[in-house]
């Protein structure tokens, strides 16, 4: 005997989180709504802007409460890795949590040949002549750059020399994981 033809799900029977708002105002409001906090969301043309409209005092405290959960382990993760920096003399004053990933931001090349140097990174030979004006920053960029894979286990990081100032360089954005592997290489 076969079974009765089954009607086809509809869009109510469909978990919310199934496909993804169009929209970043859609998907922000579908998120407020499903943690239960009811406030206006619009948003602009192509969602070049989104607006949060007022919250009361008890939603925008569960909001402030949602959003440190949600990021917690971040944030953590990126308090410890300023840290182990400074305990090694490294400044890294860009150090931003960002979208979830850490971005290191903009580093004097010092900083950032020192950070090469504790990852493990190994200094030319000195009967090699120093590299000319310049070029320092790009050759401590690619030496950290070619280092910081192999102390963190797999994790990429992206180093560009800032034309406007050489004494720079910038560091791109990590994620959380392999910031924690940073961590643990710069700990040992």
């Amino acid at each position: 005997m076969n079974a009765p033809d089954a009607p086809a799900p509809t869009a109510a029977d469909r978990p919310a989180h199934a496909a993804s708002p169009a929209h970043a105002s859609d998907g922000l409001r579908a998120a407020l709504s499903e943690a239960g906090l009811h406030t206006p969301v619009t948003g602009g043309a192509a969602d070049a802007d989104v607006r949060v409209g007022p919250l009361a005092p008890a939603d925008a405290r569960q909001l402030a409460r949602l959003i440190r959960t949600g990021t917690k382990r971040t944030l953590k993760t990126a308090r410890a890795l300023r840290e182990i920096c400074a305990g090694h003399r490294i400044e890294l004053p860009g150090l931003r949590v960002r979208q979830g990933r850490i971005t290191l931001g903009p580093v004097r090349v010092e900083d950032a040949a020192r950070l090469a140097r504790v990852l493990g990174a190994v200094p030319p030979p000195a009967a090699r002549p120093a590299p000319p004006a310049g070029t320092d920053a790009a050759f401590v960029g690619a030496l950290l750059g070619h280092v910081f894979p192999e102390a963190t286990g797999g994790g990429a990081l992206s180093v560009s020399v800032r034309e406007e100032a050489p004494g720079l360089l910038d560091l791109g954005a990590i994620d959380a994981r392999t910031a924690r592997r940073l961590v643990r290489a710069l700990r040992f």
